[in-house]
């Protein structure tokens, strides 16, 4: 069971690919449960927020100096390996001494590099429940990376909807389990 930030972060990564691994030739196009996204243009997504951590992380650029270097498609003919090596990359760049100290400067302001870390971590765990759904694959969620996630998000639910990096909270059901009460947080009904 992960328990620093690194190995959550290391797992949410393993397990986002393994359902990259996962699709089907003919379900690139299909709809997920966020639903402005295809499931093509979802793993773009998590994929692009992966190759944001090196330039951000490790070379101390800002959002304005990366630019539209990183915006389109980023997942060429193998979307596969480009996941891999833009996964393989964030972690490597999280992993480097003094990484997770350091002051990374966001497109909201400055934010240690832990809490950069922490956040793209929830992000791809619920985005890994999204492409599980979309691929029809099994959706459980690992119960270490789910209270992780819960902890990640909880303080920030509100704000996230406004911002409109997730859909508006929804109620939690009476007795739900972690992972339910995460998928509420973020706008979507497990």
């Amino acid at each position: 069971m992960p328990d620093t930030l690194l190995e959550q972060h290391a797992e949410a990564l393993r397990l986002f690919g393994e359902y990259v691994r996962a699709i089907a030739d003919d379900q690139w196009g299909a709809p997920t449960p966020c639903t402005e996204w295809n499931v093509r243009e979802l793993v773009n997504h998590v994929t692009g927020e992966q190759l944001w951590i090196p330039p951000l992380v490790t070379d101390g650029r800002t959002v304005e100096d990366v630019g539209e270097e990183l915006s389109g498609d980023v997942l060429g003919e193998d979307p596969a390996a480009a996941w891999e090596q833009a996964a393989a990359a964030a972690h490597a760049a999280f992993t480097a001494p003094g990484a997770l100290d350091r002051t990374v400067r966001l497109s909201y302001g400055p934010a240690l590099g832990s809490a950069y870390c922490s956040e793209l971590t929830a992000d791809c765990v619920v985005h890994t429940w999204d492409l599980a759904r979309a691929i029809g694959a099994d959706d459980r969620l690992p119960e270490a990376l789910v209270e992780f996630s819960i902890k990640e998000v909880m303080p920030y639910a509100e704000g996230l909807a406004a911002s409109g990096a997730y859909d508006p909270p929804v109620e939690i059901p009476a007795g739900a389990n972690a992972q339910t009460r995460l998928l509420a947080l973020v706008g979507r009904r497990g």
